[in-house]
């Protein structure tokens, strides 16, 4: 993978990671027009993902610290509920990570065809968040329930092209919790994940030296920090304003072109 290629790949990762519109589809759009080996797509992905982690941790350090504070306050407050709701979400992408990690490998290795059709799915759930929903439903806090919902969203949304931000903030905006928190809980719920994802790759030895002393692995890195940072702000703003469906039409299109692609590919 040349320099270039890394930090495009690097681009694409931190502007969609946040925004929902898939970044897993989209990285694997950007390996297909790139023509880049898909031997070690899934190690590149995850540390992309890592570095996306560390540039919500920037984004969102005061509600960051502020349940860390409260969790250590050794006492049952709402940031020891708070977390443990986080805790509750991870449970479905925690047993699907263990129990499918070689299915899902197979599965990114530029499938267009089930991309297009994982982003059409993510479109038409980001297309039912316009649906009006009535007052006394809407609650400003997840419900154990939302978080364990919106945990399999998440644990569905491993397929690429299946926006994960979208399919979680969908999920939570669709069961009466507000835009904005819905929101804030998909970006903090994913924190936990990933960095088990990066450590477990980093401990069994799949992310080799040699793959991340390179030049084009830190240019990649970097690139999905500084664009995952500027994303996470403006998709916080963007949710707030309840401007969803224009995400929902731009899923929609590039569905449609990577299912064309994959038939004319086949």
């Amino acid at each position: 993978m040349e320099t270039w290629q890394a930090i495009l790949l690097g681009l694409i990762q931190g502007l969609t990671e946040f925004l929902p519109i898939s970044s897993s589809g989209h990285l694997e759009l950007g390996r297909v027009l790139l023509g880049i080996d898909g031997e070690q797509n899934l190690t590149f992905t995850v540390a992309l993902h890592g570095a996306t982690v560390l540039s919500t941790i920037a984004a969102l350090w005061r509600e960051v610290w502020k349940i860390l504070r409260g969790l250590f306050a050794w006492r049952w407050n709402w940031e020891t509920e708070y977390v443990v709701k986080i805790v509750i979400s991870m449970i479905p992408v925690a047993i699907v990570g263990f129990l499918f990690k070689e299915q899902l490998e197979v599965l990114f290795t530029g499938n267009l065809l089930l991309v297009g059709v994982m982003l059409l799915l993510t479109a038409f759930l980001l297309m039912l968040t316009n649906r009006p929903v009535k007052m006394a439903r809407i609650h400003h806090q997840p419900t154990y329930a939302t978080a364990f919902v919106m945990g399999i969203a998440q644990a569905v949304a491993v397929l690429p092209g299946l926006s994960r931000s979208g399919s979680t903030i969908a999920t939570g905006i669709l069961m009466g919790l507000d835009r904005p928190n819905a929101a804030r809980f998909s970006f903090l719920m994913v924190l936990p994940p990933i960095i088990g994802m990066n450590l477990l790759e980093i401990l069994t030895g799949d992310l080799s030296t040699a793959m991340y002393t390179t030049l084009p692995f830190w240019a990649g890195v970097l690139t999905a920090f500084a664009s995952g940072y500027l994303a996470c702000r403006w998709m916080l703003s963007l949710v707030r304003r309840g401007r969803l469906v224009w995400f929902a039409i731009y899923c929609a299109l590039v569905g449609v072109i990577a299912i064309v692609a994959a038939f004319f590919n086949a």
